[in-house]
Protein backbone atom coordinates (compact mmCIF):
# COMPACT_ATOMS: atom_id res chain seq x y z
CA UNK A 1 0.00 0.00 0.00
CA UNK A 2 1.36 3.40 -0.96
CA UNK A 3 1.66 6.30 1.44
CA UNK A 4 -1.19 8.11 -0.35
CA UNK A 5 -3.48 5.08 -0.08
CA UNK A 6 -2.78 4.65 3.63
CA UNK A 7 -3.30 8.32 4.46
CA UNK A 8 -6.52 9.08 6.36
CA UNK A 9 -9.50 10.29 4.34
CA UNK A 10 -10.14 12.83 7.09
CA UNK A 11 -7.81 14.35 9.65
CA UNK A 12 -9.19 16.82 12.20
CA UNK A 13 -6.53 18.54 14.29
CA UNK A 14 -7.30 20.66 17.37
CA UNK A 15 -10.65 21.83 15.94
CA UNK A 16 -12.22 24.63 17.96
CA UNK A 17 -15.61 26.14 17.06
CA UNK A 18 -17.27 29.04 18.86
CA UNK A 19 -20.58 30.79 18.17
CA UNK A 20 -21.43 34.39 18.93
CA UNK A 21 -24.97 34.65 20.38
CA UNK A 22 -27.04 37.31 22.12
CA UNK A 23 -26.46 35.45 25.38
CA UNK A 24 -22.68 35.39 24.86
CA UNK A 25 -20.14 33.09 23.29
CA UNK A 26 -20.94 29.36 22.98
CA UNK A 27 -17.95 26.99 22.86
CA UNK A 28 -19.43 24.17 20.74
CA UNK A 29 -16.29 22.18 19.80
CA UNK A 30 -13.23 22.21 22.04
CA UNK A 31 -9.91 20.91 20.70
CA UNK A 32 -11.15 17.88 18.76
CA UNK A 33 -8.63 15.52 17.11
CA UNK A 34 -10.03 12.82 14.83
CA UNK A 35 -8.98 10.62 11.92
CA UNK A 36 -11.02 8.44 9.56
CA UNK A 37 -9.23 5.78 7.53
CA UNK A 38 -10.11 4.70 3.97
CA UNK A 39 -13.17 2.45 4.07
CA UNK A 40 -13.78 3.08 7.80
CA UNK A 41 -17.25 3.70 9.25
CA UNK A 42 -16.95 5.97 12.29
CA UNK A 43 -19.93 6.70 14.53
CA UNK A 44 -19.90 9.93 16.54
CA UNK A 45 -22.32 9.72 19.47
CA UNK A 46 -23.36 11.99 22.30
CA UNK A 47 -26.32 13.95 23.61
CA UNK A 48 -27.80 17.02 21.94
CA UNK A 49 -25.40 19.92 22.42
CA UNK A 50 -22.34 17.67 22.69
CA UNK A 51 -20.86 19.13 19.49
CA UNK A 52 -21.19 16.08 17.20
CA UNK A 53 -23.25 17.77 14.47
CA UNK A 54 -21.08 20.91 14.56
CA UNK A 55 -18.01 18.70 14.11
CA UNK A 56 -19.68 16.91 11.21
CA UNK A 57 -20.67 20.16 9.47
CA UNK A 58 -17.10 21.44 9.87
CA UNK A 59 -16.02 18.56 7.61
CA UNK A 60 -17.99 20.15 4.75
CA UNK A 61 -17.48 23.79 5.68
CA UNK A 62 -21.18 24.17 6.43
CA UNK A 63 -20.87 26.23 9.59
CA UNK A 64 -22.94 29.46 9.78
CA UNK A 65 -21.40 32.91 9.55
CA UNK A 66 -21.71 33.34 13.33
CA UNK A 67 -19.20 30.49 13.84
CA UNK A 68 -15.51 31.10 14.42
CA UNK A 69 -13.40 27.99 13.70
CA UNK A 70 -9.71 27.29 14.24
CA UNK A 71 -7.50 24.23 13.91
CA UNK A 72 -7.46 22.03 10.81
CA UNK A 73 -10.00 19.88 8.94
CA UNK A 74 -8.00 18.09 6.24
CA UNK A 75 -9.96 16.31 3.48
CA UNK A 76 -8.07 14.84 0.51
CA UNK A 77 -4.98 16.76 1.57
CA UNK A 78 -6.75 20.14 1.73
CA UNK A 79 -7.44 22.07 4.94
CA UNK A 80 -11.05 23.32 4.80
CA UNK A 81 -10.74 25.81 7.66
CA UNK A 82 -10.50 29.32 6.20
CA UNK A 83 -11.40 28.38 2.62
CA UNK A 84 -13.73 30.62 0.61
CA UNK A 85 -17.21 29.43 -0.37
CA UNK A 86 -16.05 28.93 -3.98
CA UNK A 87 -13.16 26.75 -2.83
CA UNK A 88 -15.47 24.74 -0.55
CA UNK A 89 -17.99 24.17 -3.35
CA UNK A 90 -15.21 22.69 -5.48
CA UNK A 91 -14.53 20.08 -2.76
CA UNK A 92 -18.12 19.25 -1.87
CA UNK A 93 -19.56 16.38 -3.84
CA UNK A 94 -16.30 15.18 -5.38
CA UNK A 95 -14.22 14.77 -2.20
CA UNK A 96 -16.80 14.86 0.60
CA UNK A 97 -20.59 14.85 0.65
CA UNK A 98 -23.39 14.77 3.20
CA UNK A 99 -26.57 12.82 3.84
CA UNK A 100 -28.87 15.13 5.78
CA UNK A 101 -31.08 14.07 8.66
CA UNK A 102 -34.48 14.85 7.16
CA UNK A 103 -34.76 14.16 3.40
CA UNK A 104 -38.23 15.71 3.23
CA UNK A 105 -36.78 19.11 4.05
CA UNK A 106 -33.50 18.58 2.14
CA UNK A 107 -35.25 17.74 -1.16
CA UNK A 108 -36.90 20.57 -3.08
CA UNK A 109 -40.64 19.77 -3.48
CA UNK A 110 -41.06 21.70 -6.75
CA UNK A 111 -38.37 19.97 -8.84
CA UNK A 112 -38.34 16.38 -10.17
CA UNK A 113 -35.75 13.96 -8.83
CA UNK A 114 -33.57 13.89 -11.97
CA UNK A 115 -33.16 17.67 -11.82
CA UNK A 116 -32.11 17.57 -8.17
CA UNK A 117 -29.68 14.70 -8.73
CA UNK A 118 -28.19 16.80 -11.51
CA UNK A 119 -27.45 19.87 -9.37
CA UNK A 120 -24.04 18.59 -8.28
CA UNK A 121 -23.24 17.32 -11.75
CA UNK A 122 -24.00 20.72 -13.29
CA UNK A 123 -21.89 22.51 -10.65
CA UNK A 124 -18.82 20.34 -11.31
CA UNK A 125 -19.34 19.54 -15.01
CA UNK A 126 -20.77 22.72 -16.60
CA UNK A 127 -20.89 21.20 -20.11
CA UNK A 128 -22.94 18.16 -19.15
CA UNK A 129 -26.10 17.76 -21.24
CA UNK A 130 -29.66 17.15 -20.10
CA UNK A 131 -29.54 13.67 -21.64
CA UNK A 132 -26.35 12.83 -19.75
CA UNK A 133 -27.81 14.10 -16.47
CA UNK A 134 -30.90 11.93 -16.90
CA UNK A 135 -28.74 8.88 -17.67
CA UNK A 136 -26.61 9.57 -14.57
CA UNK A 137 -29.78 10.02 -12.48
CA UNK A 138 -31.07 6.60 -13.59
CA UNK A 139 -27.75 4.96 -12.71
CA UNK A 140 -27.68 6.73 -9.33
CA UNK A 141 -31.20 5.59 -8.38
CA UNK A 142 -30.48 2.03 -9.54
CA UNK A 143 -27.31 1.98 -7.42
CA UNK A 144 -29.33 2.63 -4.26
CA UNK A 145 -32.08 0.13 -5.07
CA UNK A 146 -34.91 2.38 -6.31
CA UNK A 147 -37.06 0.22 -8.66
CA UNK A 148 -38.20 1.47 -12.10
CA UNK A 149 -35.56 4.21 -11.94
CA UNK A 150 -35.90 5.25 -15.61
CA UNK A 151 -39.56 6.13 -15.03
CA UNK A 152 -39.28 7.46 -11.49
CA UNK A 153 -36.59 10.09 -12.11
CA UNK A 154 -39.42 12.33 -13.40
CA UNK A 155 -41.39 12.08 -10.15
CA UNK A 156 -41.36 14.57 -7.28
CA UNK A 157 -40.22 13.98 -3.66
CA UNK A 158 -43.76 13.65 -2.28
CA UNK A 159 -44.29 10.61 -4.53
CA UNK A 160 -41.65 8.58 -2.64
CA UNK A 161 -41.78 6.96 0.80
CA UNK A 162 -39.52 8.10 3.66
CA UNK A 163 -37.07 5.25 3.06
CA UNK A 164 -36.96 5.91 -0.68
CA UNK A 165 -36.31 9.63 -0.09
CA UNK A 166 -33.39 8.69 2.14
CA UNK A 167 -32.06 6.45 -0.64
CA UNK A 168 -32.30 9.40 -3.03
CA UNK A 169 -30.26 11.50 -0.59
CA UNK A 170 -27.62 8.75 -0.53
CA UNK A 171 -27.65 8.67 -4.35
CA UNK A 172 -26.99 12.44 -4.37
CA UNK A 173 -24.07 11.97 -1.98
CA UNK A 174 -22.57 9.32 -4.29
CA UNK A 175 -23.27 11.10 -7.60
CA UNK A 176 -19.78 12.61 -7.95
CA UNK A 177 -17.87 9.72 -6.40
CA UNK A 178 -17.07 11.26 -3.01
CA UNK A 179 -14.70 9.10 -0.99
CA UNK A 180 -15.96 10.49 2.34
CA UNK A 181 -19.64 10.72 3.29
CA UNK A 182 -21.03 12.38 6.43
CA UNK A 183 -24.44 10.96 7.41
CA UNK A 184 -26.27 13.07 10.01
CA UNK A 185 -28.88 10.92 11.80
CA UNK A 186 -29.72 9.08 8.54
CA UNK A 187 -32.29 6.74 10.10
CA UNK A 188 -33.90 8.80 12.91
CA UNK A 189 -37.44 8.99 11.52
CA UNK A 190 -37.45 5.62 9.75
CA UNK A 191 -39.27 2.43 10.69
CA UNK A 192 -37.03 -0.43 11.83
CA UNK A 193 -37.44 -2.45 8.61
CA UNK A 194 -36.66 0.59 6.43
CA UNK A 195 -33.82 1.52 8.79
CA UNK A 196 -32.35 -1.97 8.31
CA UNK A 197 -32.45 -1.50 4.54
CA UNK A 198 -30.67 1.88 4.73
CA UNK A 199 -27.97 0.49 7.04
CA UNK A 200 -27.50 -2.44 4.67
CA UNK A 201 -27.16 -0.01 1.78
CA UNK A 202 -24.49 2.03 3.61
CA UNK A 203 -22.54 -1.15 4.37
CA UNK A 204 -22.82 -2.17 0.72
CA UNK A 205 -21.54 1.23 -0.47
CA UNK A 206 -18.50 0.88 1.76
CA UNK A 207 -17.79 -2.60 0.43
CA UNK A 208 -18.28 -1.70 -3.26
CA UNK A 209 -16.54 1.67 -3.33
CA UNK A 210 -14.25 1.72 -0.29
CA UNK A 211 -16.12 4.82 0.88
CA UNK A 212 -15.35 6.21 4.34
CA UNK A 213 -18.49 7.12 6.29
CA UNK A 214 -19.03 9.26 9.39
CA UNK A 215 -22.39 8.54 11.03
CA UNK A 216 -23.86 10.99 13.53
CA UNK A 217 -26.49 9.17 15.57
CA UNK A 218 -28.11 8.80 18.98
CA UNK A 219 -29.25 5.23 18.22
CA UNK A 220 -26.78 2.83 19.83
CA UNK A 221 -28.35 -0.10 17.97
CA UNK A 222 -27.41 1.61 14.70
CA UNK A 223 -23.86 2.09 16.03
CA UNK A 224 -23.58 -1.61 16.91
CA UNK A 225 -24.95 -2.64 13.52
CA UNK A 226 -22.92 -0.32 11.26
CA UNK A 227 -19.80 1.19 12.81
CA UNK A 228 -16.21 -0.03 12.90
CA UNK A 229 -15.24 2.49 15.57
CA UNK A 230 -16.95 5.00 17.86
CA UNK A 231 -16.08 8.49 19.09
CA UNK A 232 -18.03 9.69 22.14
CA UNK A 233 -18.51 13.46 22.49
CA UNK A 234 -19.38 15.35 25.65
CA UNK A 235 -19.49 19.13 25.97
CA UNK A 236 -17.50 19.72 22.82
CA UNK A 237 -14.75 17.19 23.53
CA UNK A 238 -14.12 13.63 22.38
CA UNK A 239 -13.83 11.80 25.67
CA UNK A 240 -13.51 8.25 24.33
CA UNK A 241 -12.55 6.64 21.00
CA UNK A 242 -12.47 2.87 20.51
CA UNK A 243 -13.39 0.02 18.22
CA UNK A 244 -17.11 -0.71 18.33
CA UNK A 245 -16.77 -4.10 20.05
CA UNK A 246 -14.30 -2.74 22.58
CA UNK A 247 -16.46 0.25 23.45
CA UNK A 248 -19.66 -1.76 23.99
CA UNK A 249 -17.87 -4.49 25.95
CA UNK A 250 -15.77 -2.24 28.20
CA UNK A 251 -16.58 1.50 28.10
CA UNK A 252 -13.97 3.42 30.09
CA UNK A 253 -15.71 6.74 30.72
CA UNK A 254 -18.62 7.09 33.15
CA UNK A 255 -20.55 9.17 30.60
CA UNK A 256 -20.24 6.40 28.00
CA UNK A 257 -21.39 3.85 30.56
CA UNK A 258 -24.47 5.95 31.34
CA UNK A 259 -25.19 6.42 27.64
CA UNK A 260 -25.17 2.65 27.04
CA UNK A 261 -27.15 1.93 30.22
CA UNK A 262 -29.95 4.22 29.00
CA UNK A 263 -30.59 2.15 25.85
CA UNK A 264 -33.81 0.07 26.06
CA UNK A 265 -33.33 -3.64 25.31
CA UNK A 266 -36.10 -5.74 23.80
CA UNK A 267 -37.27 -8.39 26.25
CA UNK A 268 -35.10 -7.19 29.13
CA UNK A 269 -37.54 -4.86 30.95
CA UNK A 270 -41.04 -5.89 29.88
CA UNK A 271 -43.69 -3.62 31.40
CA UNK A 272 -46.13 -6.54 31.75
CA UNK A 273 -43.59 -8.80 33.50
CA UNK A 274 -42.73 -5.98 35.91
CA UNK A 275 -46.30 -5.70 37.20
CA UNK A 276 -47.30 -7.00 40.62
CA UNK A 277 -49.76 -9.93 40.37
CA UNK A 278 -52.52 -7.86 41.99
CA UNK A 279 -52.01 -5.04 39.45
CA UNK A 280 -52.12 -7.52 36.58
CA UNK A 281 -55.39 -8.91 37.80
CA UNK A 282 -56.83 -5.42 38.26
CA UNK A 283 -55.91 -4.45 34.69
CA UNK A 284 -57.38 -7.66 33.29
CA UNK A 285 -60.69 -6.94 35.02
CA UNK A 286 -60.79 -3.20 34.31
CA UNK A 287 -63.52 -1.75 32.11
CA UNK A 288 -62.38 -0.74 28.61
CA UNK A 289 -62.24 2.98 27.84
CA UNK A 290 -61.70 2.35 24.11
CA UNK A 291 -63.36 -0.46 22.14
CA UNK A 292 -62.85 -0.93 18.40
CA UNK A 293 -64.90 -3.54 16.51
CA UNK A 294 -64.43 -3.94 12.78
CA UNK A 295 -63.06 -0.37 12.68
CA UNK A 296 -62.62 1.01 9.16
CA UNK A 297 -61.07 4.37 8.29
CA UNK A 298 -60.90 5.37 4.65
CA UNK A 299 -59.61 8.46 2.90
CA UNK A 300 -61.66 9.53 -0.13
CA UNK A 301 -60.06 9.48 -3.55
CA UNK A 302 -59.09 12.76 -5.19
CA UNK A 303 -57.96 13.87 -8.64
CA UNK A 304 -58.95 10.57 -10.24
CA UNK A 305 -57.25 8.41 -7.60
CA UNK A 306 -59.23 5.69 -5.78
CA UNK A 307 -60.10 5.88 -2.10
CA UNK A 308 -57.43 4.65 0.31
CA UNK A 309 -58.43 2.34 3.17
CA UNK A 310 -55.96 3.13 5.97
CA UNK A 311 -57.57 0.90 8.63
CA UNK A 312 -59.21 -2.34 7.55
CA UNK A 313 -61.66 -3.67 10.11
CA UNK A 314 -59.59 -3.91 13.30
CA UNK A 315 -60.68 -5.07 16.77
CA UNK A 316 -58.93 -4.02 19.99
CA UNK A 317 -59.55 -2.64 23.48
CA UNK A 318 -57.75 -0.24 25.80
CA UNK A 319 -58.66 -0.85 29.42
CA UNK A 320 -58.78 1.71 32.20
CA UNK A 321 -55.34 2.21 33.76
CA UNK A 322 -53.34 0.28 31.15
CA UNK A 323 -50.83 1.29 28.48
CA UNK A 324 -51.61 -0.18 25.06
CA UNK A 325 -48.71 -0.05 22.62
CA UNK A 326 -49.44 0.20 18.91
CA UNK A 327 -46.52 -0.55 16.57
CA UNK A 328 -46.06 -0.77 12.83
CA UNK A 329 -44.39 0.88 9.85
CA UNK A 330 -45.28 4.29 8.46
CA UNK A 331 -48.56 3.97 6.61
CA UNK A 332 -49.74 1.03 8.71
CA UNK A 333 -52.58 3.10 10.19
CA UNK A 334 -51.39 3.56 13.77
CA UNK A 335 -51.45 7.38 13.80
CA UNK A 336 -54.79 7.35 11.97
CA UNK A 337 -56.27 5.22 14.78
CA UNK A 338 -54.84 7.54 17.44
CA UNK A 339 -56.34 10.58 15.73
CA UNK A 340 -59.72 8.84 15.36
CA UNK A 341 -59.79 8.09 19.09
CA UNK A 342 -59.12 11.78 19.77
CA UNK A 343 -61.91 12.80 17.39
CA UNK A 344 -59.45 14.28 14.89
CA UNK A 345 -60.28 11.73 12.17
CA UNK A 346 -63.67 10.43 11.01
CA UNK A 347 -64.37 6.70 11.01
CA UNK A 348 -65.83 5.09 7.88
CA UNK A 349 -67.23 1.82 9.17
CA UNK A 350 -67.44 -0.53 12.12
CA UNK A 351 -67.58 0.76 15.68
CA UNK A 352 -65.24 2.85 17.82
CA UNK A 353 -66.35 3.56 21.37
CA UNK A 354 -64.29 6.13 23.31
CA UNK A 355 -65.15 6.76 26.97
CA UNK A 356 -68.60 5.33 26.26
CA UNK A 357 -69.19 7.55 23.20
CA UNK A 358 -69.66 6.03 19.74
CA UNK A 359 -67.34 7.79 17.28
CA UNK A 360 -68.86 6.42 14.06
CA UNK A 361 -71.14 9.17 12.81
CA UNK A 362 -69.73 11.46 15.52
CA UNK A 363 -71.25 14.88 15.91
CA UNK A 364 -68.81 17.55 16.96
CA UNK A 365 -71.17 19.12 19.52
CA UNK A 366 -71.69 15.86 21.41
CA UNK A 367 -67.98 14.97 21.40
CA UNK A 368 -66.57 18.35 22.47
CA UNK A 369 -67.25 17.79 26.21
CA UNK A 370 -65.37 14.48 26.01
CA UNK A 371 -62.24 16.11 24.59
CA UNK A 372 -61.29 17.43 28.01
CA UNK A 373 -61.03 13.79 29.17
CA UNK A 374 -58.43 12.96 26.46
CA UNK A 375 -54.84 14.19 26.37
CA UNK A 376 -52.58 14.11 23.30
CA UNK A 377 -48.77 14.11 23.23
CA UNK A 378 -47.57 14.93 19.72
CA UNK A 379 -44.45 13.52 18.06
CA UNK A 380 -42.78 16.90 17.53
CA UNK A 381 -43.55 19.36 20.33
CA UNK A 382 -41.57 22.08 18.54
CA UNK A 383 -44.32 22.31 15.90
CA UNK A 384 -47.24 21.75 18.27
CA UNK A 385 -46.48 24.79 20.47
CA UNK A 386 -47.26 28.38 19.55
CA UNK A 387 -43.80 30.01 19.49
CA UNK A 388 -45.28 33.35 20.58
CA UNK A 389 -46.66 31.95 23.86
CA UNK A 390 -44.74 31.34 27.06
CA UNK A 391 -44.53 27.83 28.48
CA UNK A 392 -47.16 28.75 31.09
CA UNK A 393 -49.53 29.92 28.36
CA UNK A 394 -48.90 26.77 26.29
CA UNK A 395 -49.69 24.45 29.19
CA UNK A 396 -52.68 26.52 30.31
CA UNK A 397 -54.38 26.59 26.87
CA UNK A 398 -56.61 23.55 27.56
CA UNK A 399 -57.66 25.08 30.89
CA UNK A 400 -58.76 28.26 29.13
CA UNK A 401 -60.72 26.30 26.53
CA UNK A 402 -62.39 23.77 28.84
CA UNK A 403 -62.37 25.28 32.34
CA UNK A 404 -63.08 28.94 31.80
CA UNK A 405 -64.20 29.40 35.39
CA UNK A 406 -60.59 29.15 36.59
CA UNK A 407 -58.87 32.47 37.25
CA UNK A 408 -55.29 33.33 36.23
CA UNK A 409 -53.92 32.62 39.72
CA UNK A 410 -55.43 29.12 39.85
CA UNK A 411 -54.24 28.36 36.32
CA UNK A 412 -50.74 29.52 37.28
CA UNK A 413 -50.72 27.22 40.33
CA UNK A 414 -51.90 24.28 38.19
CA UNK A 415 -49.14 24.94 35.64
CA UNK A 416 -46.41 25.11 38.28
CA UNK A 417 -47.65 21.90 39.92
CA UNK A 418 -47.37 20.18 36.54
CA UNK A 419 -43.91 21.59 35.90
CA UNK A 420 -42.87 20.05 39.21
CA UNK A 421 -44.54 16.77 38.20
CA UNK A 422 -42.51 16.61 34.97
CA UNK A 423 -39.36 17.56 36.91
CA UNK A 424 -38.80 21.07 35.55
CA UNK A 425 -38.24 24.21 37.67
CA UNK A 426 -41.15 26.63 38.04
CA UNK A 427 -39.09 29.42 36.44
CA UNK A 428 -39.48 27.63 33.09
CA UNK A 429 -43.07 28.91 33.01
CA UNK A 430 -41.81 32.28 31.75
CA UNK A 431 -39.65 30.87 28.97
CA UNK A 432 -40.60 30.28 25.33
CA UNK A 433 -40.54 26.93 23.48
CA UNK A 434 -37.40 27.77 21.45
CA UNK A 435 -35.47 28.32 24.69
CA UNK A 436 -35.86 24.67 25.75
CA UNK A 437 -34.10 21.51 24.59
CA UNK A 438 -35.96 18.73 22.76
CA UNK A 439 -36.31 16.66 25.93
CA UNK A 440 -37.57 19.65 27.91
CA UNK A 441 -40.14 20.46 25.22
CA UNK A 442 -41.36 16.88 25.30
CA UNK A 443 -41.83 17.13 29.07
CA UNK A 444 -43.82 20.34 28.53
CA UNK A 445 -45.92 18.52 25.92
CA UNK A 446 -46.65 15.81 28.49
CA UNK A 447 -47.57 18.45 31.09
CA UNK A 448 -50.00 20.11 28.67
CA UNK A 449 -51.60 16.75 27.84
CA UNK A 450 -52.14 16.08 31.57
CA UNK A 451 -53.33 19.55 32.61
CA UNK A 452 -57.02 18.52 32.48
CA UNK A 453 -56.33 15.26 34.36
CA UNK A 454 -57.49 13.08 31.44
CA UNK A 455 -58.72 9.50 31.70
CA UNK A 456 -57.06 8.64 28.39
CA UNK A 457 -53.73 9.80 26.96
CA UNK A 458 -52.61 9.33 23.35
CA UNK A 459 -48.86 9.58 22.78
CA UNK A 460 -47.78 9.55 19.12
CA UNK A 461 -44.04 8.73 18.74
CA UNK A 462 -43.15 11.03 21.67
CA UNK A 463 -39.51 9.89 22.00
CA UNK A 464 -38.43 9.03 18.44
CA UNK A 465 -36.15 12.06 17.96
CA UNK A 466 -34.66 12.15 21.47
CA UNK A 467 -31.17 11.17 22.60
CA UNK A 468 -31.08 7.84 24.43
CA UNK A 469 -30.46 9.37 27.85
CA UNK A 470 -33.20 12.00 27.34
CA UNK A 471 -35.51 9.31 25.97
CA UNK A 472 -34.89 7.20 29.09
CA UNK A 473 -35.74 10.17 31.32
CA UNK A 474 -38.98 10.92 29.43
CA UNK A 475 -40.02 7.23 29.47
CA UNK A 476 -39.33 6.97 33.21
CA UNK A 477 -41.38 10.12 33.74
CA UNK A 478 -44.25 8.80 31.59
CA UNK A 479 -44.20 5.48 33.46
CA UNK A 480 -44.19 7.18 36.87
CA UNK A 481 -47.01 9.60 36.01
CA UNK A 482 -49.13 6.81 34.50
CA UNK A 483 -48.73 4.70 37.65
CA UNK A 484 -49.53 7.62 39.98
CA UNK A 485 -52.39 9.15 38.02
CA UNK A 486 -53.86 5.94 36.63
CA UNK A 487 -54.80 7.19 33.15
CA UNK A 488 -55.16 4.76 30.26
CA UNK A 489 -52.74 5.35 27.38
CA UNK A 490 -52.32 4.56 23.73
CA UNK A 491 -48.58 4.67 23.04
CA UNK A 492 -47.78 4.77 19.31
CA UNK A 493 -44.23 3.94 18.24
CA UNK A 494 -42.08 2.10 15.73
CA UNK A 495 -39.48 1.29 18.42
CA UNK A 496 -40.30 -2.18 19.77
CA UNK A 497 -37.85 -1.93 22.66
CA UNK A 498 -39.47 1.30 23.88
CA UNK A 499 -42.97 -0.18 23.59
CA UNK A 500 -41.89 -3.36 25.41
CA UNK A 501 -40.56 -1.32 28.34
CA UNK A 502 -43.74 0.75 28.64
CA UNK A 503 -46.82 -1.06 27.32
CA UNK A 504 -48.79 -3.76 29.13
CA UNK A 505 -50.39 -5.00 25.92
CA UNK A 506 -49.21 -4.57 22.33
CA UNK A 507 -50.94 -4.48 18.96
CA UNK A 508 -49.04 -4.81 15.69
CA UNK A 509 -50.45 -3.12 12.57
CA UNK A 510 -49.51 -4.12 9.04
CA UNK A 511 -51.02 -2.21 6.13
CA UNK A 512 -54.16 -1.40 8.07
CA UNK A 513 -54.66 -4.87 9.57
CA UNK A 514 -54.07 -5.72 13.23
CA UNK A 515 -51.95 -8.87 12.89
CA UNK A 516 -51.02 -9.34 16.57
CA UNK A 517 -52.69 -8.33 19.84
CA UNK A 518 -51.77 -9.50 23.33
CA UNK A 519 -49.59 -9.04 26.40
CA UNK A 520 -46.14 -7.70 25.56
CA UNK A 521 -44.14 -10.89 26.24
CA UNK A 522 -46.63 -13.01 24.29
CA UNK A 523 -46.40 -10.79 21.20
CA UNK A 524 -42.67 -10.10 21.24
CA UNK A 525 -41.33 -13.44 22.48
CA UNK A 526 -43.73 -15.68 20.58
CA UNK A 527 -44.89 -13.74 17.49
CA UNK A 528 -47.45 -15.51 15.33
CA UNK A 529 -47.35 -13.37 12.20
CA UNK A 530 -44.41 -13.24 9.78
CA UNK A 531 -44.49 -9.45 9.72
CA UNK A 532 -44.05 -9.29 13.51
CA UNK A 533 -41.12 -11.70 13.30
CA UNK A 534 -39.53 -9.57 10.58
CA UNK A 535 -40.12 -6.41 12.61
CA UNK A 536 -38.38 -7.93 15.63
CA UNK A 537 -35.51 -9.29 13.53
CA UNK A 538 -34.98 -5.87 11.90
CA UNK A 539 -34.49 -4.07 15.22
CA UNK A 540 -30.75 -3.48 15.78
CA UNK A 541 -29.60 -4.39 19.29
CA UNK A 542 -26.93 -2.38 21.16
CA UNK A 543 -24.44 -5.25 21.11
CA UNK A 544 -22.10 -5.62 18.09
CA UNK A 545 -21.54 -9.36 18.58
CA UNK A 546 -25.23 -10.17 18.99
CA UNK A 547 -26.17 -7.82 16.14
CA UNK A 548 -23.83 -9.61 13.73
CA UNK A 549 -25.55 -12.91 14.55
CA UNK A 550 -29.01 -11.35 14.12
CA UNK A 551 -28.05 -9.87 10.77
CA UNK A 552 -26.85 -13.26 9.52
CA UNK A 553 -30.05 -14.92 10.78
CA UNK A 554 -32.17 -12.26 9.08
CA UNK A 555 -30.39 -12.80 5.76
CA UNK A 556 -30.79 -16.56 6.06
CA UNK A 557 -34.56 -16.31 6.62
CA UNK A 558 -35.59 -13.34 4.47
CA UNK A 559 -32.56 -12.39 2.37
CA UNK A 560 -31.55 -8.76 1.80
CA UNK A 561 -33.15 -6.19 4.14
CA UNK A 562 -31.17 -5.97 7.34
CA UNK A 563 -28.26 -7.76 5.79
CA UNK A 564 -28.43 -6.33 2.28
Amino acid sequence: MTETQSAPRLAIEDLDVRFATDAGEVHAVDGVDLEVAPGEILAIVGESGSGKSVTARSVLGLLPETAEASGAVIVSGTDLVGLSQAQLRALRGEDVSMIFQEPSSALNPVFPIWWQLGEGLRAHRPKITRKEIRAEAVRALESVGIPDAAERIDRYPHEFSGGQKQRIMIAMALALGAELIVADEPTTALDVTVQAEILGLLRDIRERHGTSIIVITHNMGVVADLADSVAVMYRGKIIERAGVRELFADPREEYTQKLLAAVPHLGRNSAWDALEPARREALEQAEPVVVAKGLVIEYPGRMGRPAFRAVKGVDFEIRAGEVYGLVGESGSGKTTIGRAIAGLERTTGGSLSVLGHEMHGMREKTFTPLRRRIGFVFQDPATSFNPHLTIEQCIAEPLIVHEQQLGPAERGRRVRDLLEAVELPGRYAERYPHELSGGQRQRISLARALVLEPELLIADEPTSALDVSVQATVLDLFRDLQTRLGFAALFISHDLAVVDSLAHRIGVLFRGDLVEDGHGPDVLQNPQHEYTRKLIASLPVPDPVEQEKRRAAFQAEWGGGAAS
